[in-house]
């Protein structure tokens, strides 16, 4: 499958850079290519891709917001932000806000297009730097209330702490001795009582928690 992309930069040299990077994976179109957040939302209506790649300094209107109005006016859209190292405030913005990858500019094709990919399927990949950057600002705020918690069941609390560690669902399983589709349903059932979106979301639960280190 094509998976049809929109990228959104306001430095021309590194939106035509991407433009000619992404054009050499054979699974990527590259449908639109904004210089900021206004024209990026303009684009998304247009071509309806099925991934925007956003940076999250724009004028006009940043990568934050256009994140926000892409996942709520056209939710099969999924988002891709690809930074330099910002504040991270930005970074939880856009995890807020519904982006389901976080790349640094300095990732190289294949980590761009695996982010791609994962995005398209409903996945989270985040950069490790960029993880880290994450859980420090996450654990920074509020910790998790032990009633939050308290719906947990044990196995829902070790599966986030095995997420939280970086495991797919099919290590999970072969860690727990379980089957695969046991733990997408503990998974599932852990993000509904949680409220969690995505496991980017859910690391930083995870280590707000406690549960995590």
């Amino acid at each position: 499958m094509t998976l049809r992309v929109v990228l959104a930069d306001d430095q021309a040299v590194v939106r035509e850079g991407l433009v000619t990077l992404l054009g050499l994976l054979p699974e990527v179109e590259v449908v639109g290519a904004a210089a900021d957040g206004v024209q990026a939302l303009k684009l998304v209506a247009v071509h309806r891709p099925d991934v925007l790649l956003v940076d999250l300094r724009m004028p006009n209107r940043d990568g934050v917001e256009t994140t926000e109005l892409v996942r709520a006016q056209y939710p099969d859209t999924e988002v891709v932000v690809l930074t330099t190292y910002t504040d991270d405030e930005s970074l939880l913005g856009a995890l807020k806000a519904g982006a389901r990858g976080f790349l640094t500019k300095d990732a190289d094709a294949e980590a761009i297009a695996r982010a791609l990919r994962s995005a398209a399927a409903g996945q989270s990949t985040v950069d490790s730097q960029l993880q880290a950057r994450l859980v420090a600002a996450a654990t920074s705020r509020a910790p998790v209330r032990k009633q939050e918690l308290e719906g947990l069941t044990a196995r829902e609390v070790e599966v986030l702490r095995l997420i939280a560690a970086g495991l797919s669902n099919t290590e999970i399983a072969r860690t727990l001795v379980v089957s695969e589709a046991t733990v997408k349903t503990h998974v599932n059932h852990l993000f509904a009582k949680a409220g969690l979106r995505d496991r980017a979301q859910a690391v930083a639960f995870a280590y707000r928690a406690g549960i995590a280190d």
